[in-house]
């Protein structure tokens, strides 16, 4: 049956002041008030007045996708900005708001972050008293000219900046994030960092064991030291040198263990003791090859560790590093760290804290809204719980948010909204 109307036939009018674009802010800005965001920011961050209601602009834009400052403008569009706790800042007062940063501003947003982590973690977030794993890594944030100050070429030959990021395993939150300069190697300032990150977790609730796994670049006897200073076991790949090359020589064939690894190929893990008392845990693989070789060619991974357990459980659990990197997709193209909009070095490292805390809320609206346990996916919970349209009206002196009949999702939200306001009380 033919359609009885043409889009092109529509009469289009922007005239609408009760239209909200993105109403479900909503349950973001109510977990914000519970978490104090806007408050801390006032009484944290020391840099123009009102820096509260500023900051929380660049947070709750980023949340709903903004990937520059202009974006923010769209919380600005109809009445969206009833929905939220704060009044809403133009992109030119956030240009000059991220401006004004220094590297000690910068300390007072990680400060804000570290409290709002505490708080989330104490509603409920946490992992308390049970054992928790860190990835830690650093990423790209590529950017295009030579105006944005301390952005290099580093050893991925792209012109940016090098942050290092430290996340939750099991939920993807990010625990800390230090921005860099592009040239700085991937092992730059990881011992402090490291330090830092632990004490963050500490001060913020995590009362049970630790882990650390990293790649090559944090294989350091500094990075070792600190793990080892408090009391967090680890599992860091061994770079393939020449010493490690011998320990790994050395296993006997016998020692060799296979395991579940590729379809396409064969695997084994054996261990070794490697330099200072080091456990030195070792995969082989062998792919597969159409044309048979006549003497088999292996490649190899290690990783030092002083975590108790068996090397072959070990080595699934440390290629489990890897989800670090969803958390950090998650972190670029959810929450706007894939651009660097200040030519200033300091306002940029300001948006990554504010990205950082913008990526959390939506994991926090996930554990404690949603009741969904594990690492989320932000552009999924973006287009089904918070870029719906709606309607602001007022009946009896009360505000009523009007929202599509008919969404997939519906009974989902309330009960997350019903959930996020009991927090309150």
């Amino acid at each position: 049956m033919p359609v009885s109307h043409s889009p092109s036939r529509l009469s289009v009018m922007f005239d609408n002041d009760h239209a909200v674009a993105d109403a479900g802010l909503a349950l973001v800005c109510v977990l914000s008030e519970t978490l104090g965001l806007e408050v801390l920011a006032e009484e944290l961050v020391d840099v123009h007045p009102f820096p509260g209601r500023r900051v929380a602009t660049l947070v709750h834009a980023m949340v709903a996708g903004a990937q520059c400052i202009d974006d923010a403008d769209m919380l600005r569009a109809g009445a969206t900005s009833a929905v939220l706790c704060h009044k809403v800042m133009a992109p030119s007062t956030l240009g000059t708001f991220l401006r004004a940063f220094s590297f000690g501003h910068v300390r007072q947003l990680d400060k804000m972050s570290e409290v709002m982590l505490t708080r989330a973690w104490a509603l409920g977030a946490g992992p308390k008293n049970e054992p928790m794993t860190i990835d830690l890594d650093s990423t790209i944030c590529p950017v295009h000219g030579d105006h944005k100050q301390g952005a290099a070429f580093g050893y991925t030959h792209v012109l940016g900046y090098h942050p290092l990021v430290g996340t939750r395993a099991d939920t993807g939150e990010v625990l800390h994030v230090r921005f860099r300069k592009g040239s700085a190697g991937s092992g730059r300032g990881a011992e402090r960092f490291v330090r830092e990150l632990v004490g963050r977790v500490r001060r913020a609730g995590s009362t049970g064991p630790l882990s650390l796994r990293a790649d090559a670049g944090f294989y350091s006897r500094y990075v070792i030291a600190a793990c080892r200073d408090h009391q967090v076991s680890y599992s860091i790949t061994a770079p393939q040198n020449a010493t490690v090359k011998r320990a790994i020589g050395a296993i006997e064939e016998a020692a060799w263990v296979p395991i579940d690894y590729t379809d396409a190929g064969q695997a084994w893990v054996a261990e070794t003791v490697y330099g200072d008392g080091h456990r030195l845990v070792v995969r082989r693989t062998k792919l597969a090859d159409p044309q048979p070789a006549l003497f088999p060619t292996f490649r190899y991974h290690a990783f030092i560790t002083d975590r108790v357990g068996e090397a072959v459980l070990l080595d699934a659990d440390h290629r489990r590093h890897a989800v670090i990197e969803l958390a950090i997709r998650d972190l670029k193209e959810g929450s706007g760290l894939s651009h660097c909009p200040s030519g200033r070095f300091s306002a940029n490292g300001a948006w990554a804290v504010c990205a950082t805390i913008a990526h959390n809320l939506v994991r926090w609206l996930g554990s404690l809204g949603l009741e969904i346990h594990g690492p989320l996916v932000s552009k999924t919970i973006r287009r089904r719980f918070l870029n719906l349209p709606g309607r602001m009206t007022r009946r009896a002196r009360r505000r009523q948010l009007h929202l599509p009949t008919n969404w997939p999702w519906a009974e989902q939200w309330t009960a997350c909204f019903e959930r996020l306001c009991a927090l309150r009380t």
